[in-house]
């Protein structure tokens, strides 16, 4: 039986759904911890340990980074063509990504490696999409928008998590590692399991799995809060700001993920016989939590493109620190810099893009989300080659910076130019 809570908004305990909005979001951050933290970033704090194993080299490394954020890539495109209903993708997924983890373990083939690591990343994106789309369309059934901050802390919590185990049992080697991760992903699955009963209705209607990477950019629910109408601007000027957005957004994509994938290789090789580097991961998805609930309040009433360009600057900040202070402050420092406006960045581009479109913007989104995944992709084939060929990571971490501050000042001059 329905009961109001003091908003007004229904709630409800029928068919899986539950009527208590900080379950809906603790589920969703699990799930999002398993699916982002260790099914797509897992792979950077074991890197080392493989490479010190001779699993793989440096080169072999950044291709299967890039085999993941091609697949992540993939995914994110295919979201709108799957009918699904959403509750059963994600289960889908975290059982997915369990056996995906635990295969990276078992098996010695870098050829089979290189299909596990794609297929996770078209797995993560799945996840994390029908997952933003199960978990925000409750909390908004449910009068309960505050609590999506929470579920976007999911993925600073796997990061986290880790990082830090691989810290403390580094000695067990890599192989155990993806293998510890792999029950964790069990564990997770079993601990929403429930909560992610799908409805008594059955599976999505078409149009509302295509839906969904609008959904997906909703980084959190003051995303939504945005305006939901068109801003009042000719047509030729909203094409270009339209084509600018696209641009600029995958710069950043280019620019965090030579450090998001190489910080602990990039740290060892600076600090030596130091216990540092494997916290500095860590450190990163620490800062993603904070500053995702942060981003999540700020105004939507706020320029989204000097809040877009701010951002990008505190990320490049972060890596020029890693470079020309490489102890153990600077990098601490930098790692929580590039962390901080991780989530945010994907808020305020889609507060830009509803301005641009209004309730249509999920077209503009999708081109947004591509050219930020081809920078994802691109980032370790650039990086691991010259850092093979230099025997240092500082060229491609000073040209990561540079991209990040040319997009911030092509934002600024969008800006401008609209004033």
């Amino acid at each position: 039986m329905a009961h109001f809570d003091s908003t007004g908004a229904a709630a409800w305990r029928r068919g899986g759904e539950t009527a208590h909005p900080g379950r809906v979001a603790l589920a969703c951050m699990i799930t999002l911890a398993a699916a982002l933290g260790i099914g797509r970033f897992a792979f950077t704090p074991l890197l080392p340990l493989m490479l010190h194993a001779g699993a793989l080299d440096l080169r072999a490394g950044g291709l299967l980074a890039s085999a993941n954020y091609a697949g992540y890539f993939l995914g994110a495109l295919t979201c709108a063509f799957l009918p699904v209903e959403h509750a059963r993708m994600v289960r889908a997924g975290l059982v997915a990504t369990a056996v995906l983890t635990l295969a990276m373990g078992l098996i010695d083939s870098f050829p089979v490696w290189m299909a596990i690591r794609f297929s996770a990343g078209v797995v993560s994106a799945w996840t994390f999409v029908f997952a933003s789309q199960w978990g925000l369309a409750r909390l908004a059934k449910l009068g309960a928008p505050a609590w999506g901050g929470v579920i976007y802390t999911g993925p600073g919590i796997g990061i986290v998590a880790t990082g830090l185990i691989v810290s403390a049992a580094a000695s067990l080697g890599a192989k155990a590692g993806w293998i510890v991760f792999g029950v964790l992903c069990v564990a997770a699955t079993a601990a929403v399991w429930r909560t992610l009963a799908p409805s008594a209705a059955g599976a999505g209607s078409r149009s509302d799995a295509a839906r969904v990477p609008s959904e997906k950019q909703s980084a959190s629910p003051s995303a939504a809060a945005g305006t939901g109408s068109a801003a009042p601007i000719g047509a030729r000027e909203r094409r270009m700001q339209s084509i600018g957005l696209v641009v600029l957004y995958g710069m950043p994509g280019f620019g965090y993920i030579i450090t998001a994938t190489f910080l602990p290789v990039i740290a060892r090789h600076a600090l030596p016989g130091s216990r540092w580097p494997d916290l500095f991961w860590p450190m990163f998805g620490a800062a993603l939590i904070p500053g995702s609930l942060f981003a999540a309040r700020l105004p939507a009433r706020w320029d989204n493109r000097m809040l877009l360009a701010v951002s990008y600057v505190v990320q490049a900040a972060g890596i020029v620190l890693g470079i020309v202070l490489p102890t153990a402050l600077g990098f601490a420092i930098g790692s929580m810099l590039i962390g901080l406006p991780f989530t945010a960045i994907t808020l305020f581009a889609m507060r830009e893009a509803r301005r641009l479109h209004g309730e249509h913007a999920a077209g503009l989104m999708g081109y947004a989300t591509a050219a930020y995944g081809i920078g994802q992709i691109a980032g370790p084939l650039v990086a691991a080659p010259i850092a093979a060929h230099t025997g240092s990571f500082t060229p491609a971490l000073w040209l990561a910076a540079g991209v990040l501050i040319l997009g911030a000042a092509g934002l600024a001059m969008l800006a401008a130019k609209s004033r």
